[in-house]
């Protein structure tokens, strides 16, 4: 392959979308804290002054769910009453029904049949050596910029930064291998200072200069690999209105974002406000988890992993690998190494990646993969991985 460029983007916790897919996962995260067999379907919509909750939500133990949305858009930062969407004055409107009891049936654990997928789908995960994390570069880079953006504004180095932003970082590639950052794009929304700079032009300059400085250069001077400064901030002049006063939001809008930022394909379902039962949302990832694991025990350079269901079914209807002509073993025995080490069946991934505890409200914004925190992360399969190759070499 000749060289070539690519680009991934990342959005703040202070992204209307991203508004929506924390308060989900937050209301997700208090269910499952009194009712680990909560079943959790719950779609966020914001805009002016408005949070509408609904979904499909069965539990035995209903939260307070306008104090989780309050305190979530709090935690965030929205907390100035004086604008048009803040935790304290915001509307909050509930439209909360049950599970349908059809999916039910073929979902919940009966003694004589084992739990069935929540639905039909596929989902892919995917691993390369680009980053110590085993992710890709461009989006590694866009999620850690963007965290950078919301933690200068919380620990007062830029006291004037407001939730909104956006990060977005292009890649040089020859063949597979990244050999420098060519440009780096962020949009951050701040407070109006033309009480202090006589023109947008100087106000503009001096923020441009702060993110640089402050966000830009500390996260890029860490990444160990080299950049040209070319920087795009606030590439329009100025950003102050923003968040869901200038712009809706909705839950599940920003699943490139919360996945590989476009490098590896996407099987279509968004994650946030799903219960683990959900296999758009738990399969992701165990195929993560896989891929990553066989990429750690250096049985491949890059890999990609694609599960798919139907609904009410335990086992996958289809298992692929694909390692992109890096693998030490073909993908058809990779895939059947797969079939022994993992257990696919949604309630294997949910008991093998603990995915009923409480974890889900702090995946709503910069990404749900390449975070070590998280048990999907764990490279615990490579001396499995290993040996299960050898036992099949000394049988062959």
């Amino acid at each position: 392959m000749s060289n070539y460029l690519f680009t991934s983007e990342s959005v703040t916790e202070g992204h209307p979308d991203k508004v929506c897919d924390q308060i989900s996962d937050a209301i997700l995260d208090a269910i499952l804290t009194n009712d680990p067999n909560g079943r959790v379907a719950c779609e966020t919509l914001t805009t002016t002054n408005l949070v509408i909750i609904s979904g499909e939500i069965t539990t035995d133990n209903h939260p307070d769910y306008e104090n989780i949305v309050r305190e979530t858009i709090r935690k965030i930062g929205y907390t100035d009453n004086s604008s048009k969407f803040s935790a304290d004055k915001v509307d909050v409107q509930l439209y909360i029904d049950e599970q349908s009891p059809e999916i039910a049936q073929g979902v919940n654990e009966l003694d004589n049949r084992e739990q069935g997928a929540g639905d039909q789908g596929l989902m892919f995960g995917f691993a390369c050596k680009e980053t110590p994390e085993l992710m890709p570069l461009p989006i590694q880079l866009s999620q850690r910029l963007t965290e950078k953006l919301a933690e200068v504004r919380k620990n007062g180095t830029l006291p004037w930064l407001r939730p909104d932003g956006k990060s977005q970082v292009t890649v040089e590639y020859d063949g597979f291998t990244p050999v420098g950052i060519s440009k780096v794009v962020i949009a951050t929304q701040h407070d109006d200072m033309l009480d202090s700079y006589s023109t947008e032009e100087e106000e503009h300059a001096y923020i441009k200069k702060e993110i640089v400085n402050n966000v830009i250069l500390p996260v890029l001077n860490n990444c160990h690999i080299g950049y040209e400064e070319n920087f795009i901030v606030n590439g329009t002049g100025r950003f102050v209105l923003g968040g869901p006063e200038a712009d809706t939001g909705l839950t599940g809008r920003k699943i490139i974002v919360d996945t590989y930022g476009g490098y590896a394909r996407h099987g279509g379902g968004a994650f946030s406000g799903k219960d683990p039962s959900k296999v758009d949302r738990s399969a992701s990832y165990m195929t993560r988890y896989i891929a990553k694991n066989i990429v750690a025990a250096e049985l491949a350079e890059r890999c990609e992993v694609q599960l798919a269901y139907s609904i009410g079914v335990a086992e996958p209807v289809s298992i692929n690998v694909d390692t992109f002509n890096t693998g030490v073993i073909t993908d058809e025995e990779l895939t059947s190494l797969i079939k022994d080490v993992f257990d696919l069946t949604p309630s294997g991934i949910i008991n093998t990646l603990e995915l009923k505890n409480a974890i889900y409200k702090d995946l709503g914004a910069y990404g749900h993969f390449g975070r070590d925190e998280f048990p999907w992360e764990k490279t615990d399969k490579i001396e499995q991985l290993k040996q299960e190759i050898k036992l099949e070499a000394s049988v062959g």
